[in-house]
């Protein structure tokens, strides 16, 4: 493949070739995504990005303090260096488009995009990352990014000395209600029925004294003009509807994998995560998963990126034993 250098020396966008039979192609363009496709570039491989949009959940995202090496950067500052390291390799990027299916035929996988082309490839890395579960109240898509967030560990140390919300009864919603009342100023956590967390975590939330329980309250809307300034409640015993006012509201009620498409393909647990072993393999040869779409716990954008590496150089050790020795093939 022909790669154009512009007068600085750095390397321009690279066409995609449908035709290429590519080494590795990686499905998705989060952190794990990108990170896969540098890595397995720089082992020498031939490299595609397929993806929908690269950056995942990162462009909802209003700032990053915990990256290695950047003290803040904007979620959407952060995709445009993932972004600008991976174009520079010439690594092609195919947007917008999503996988549809992917057939294993002798030793190659064929996959099928939702444009209606197919691409061919020695092995596979899935990326396709996660999305957080909403509560599907007004004002939540309006103030996401300005007050409602979906990561307590991403996004705590942001409301030092503010009061914020949680909704949620969970594990994830208790231990955020724990994390964030180390560093606010009052916490109130709102759940819609009963508890569901551990024992163990809500013996470590009832010793928080600047932590406020409300239970069997639903939230109805989340209220503010250009930032949110709280939510609006009914109280499912009593009727009785008011405002807790606070900074912020974080939605921790879990997260939805990526992966619909591709059951029936590889394992899955019961939340339709997808299985790996250490390496990223999954149970069906030649195919590898990375990030948020796994089974490995922790959804942090530098976890999701180490996976993405580990996944490289397990697709490239499966490649070192590939035998098909066309670079081409029509389609």
């Amino acid at each position: 493949m022909e790669l154009n250098m512009n007068t600085n020396e750095e390397l321009m966008e690279v066409t995609f070739d449908n035709d290429q039979l590519f080494d590795v192609i990686v499905v998705g363009g989060g952190p794990a995504g990108m990170n896969a496709a540098l890595y397995s570039k720089r082992k020498g491989n031939i490299v595609g990005i397929v993806a929908g949009q690269l950056g995942g959940q990162i462009m909802n995202t209003s700032v990053v303090e915990n990256y290695l090496g950047y003290e803040s950067l904007t979620g959407v500052g952060m995709v445009d260096k993932f972004t600008a390291h991976v174009k520079s390799l010439g690594i092609p990027v195919k947007e917008y488009v999503m996988v549809e299916d992917i057939v294993h035929d002798e030793g190659i996988h064929r996959l099928q995009l939702t444009d209606g082309s197919v691409v061919h490839t020695k092995t596979v890395i899935l990326a396709t990352g996660s999305q957080s579960r909403k509560l599907g109240v007004p004002g939540e898509d309006r103030l996401a990014g300005r007050g409602v967030a979906y990561c307590a560990t991403c996004d705590a140390p942001l409301y030092r000395g503010r009061d914020v919300l949680i909704a949620g009864g969970g594990n994830a919603a208790v231990e955020a209600a724990i994390d964030l009342s180390k560093v606010a100023k009052s916490v109130k956590l709102v759940h819609r029925s009963k508890f569901r967390a551990d024992q163990v975590l809500l013996d470590q939330l009832t010793t928080r004294e600047n932590v406020t329980i409300y239970l069997n309250t639903q939230i109805l809307e989340i209220v503010g003009e250009e930032f949110v300034t709280g939510a609006l409640v009914r109280d499912k015993e009593t009727e009785e509807v008011f405002e807790l006012a606070g900074d912020g509201v974080f939605v921790e009620i879990g997260h939805i994998p990526n992966t619909e498409t591709f059951k029936g393909i590889v394992a899955m647990n019961d939340h339709n995560e997808v299985l790996v072993d250490d390496k990223g393999q999954t149970n069906t040869d030649g195919i590898f998963a990375a990030g948020d779409m796994t089974n490995v716990p922790y959804k942090q954008i530098i976890i999701a990126t180490a996976q993405g590496a580990s996944a490289a150089l397990a697709a490239n050790e499966y490649l070192n034993t590939f035998s098909v020795e066309s670079d081409m093939i029509g389609v």
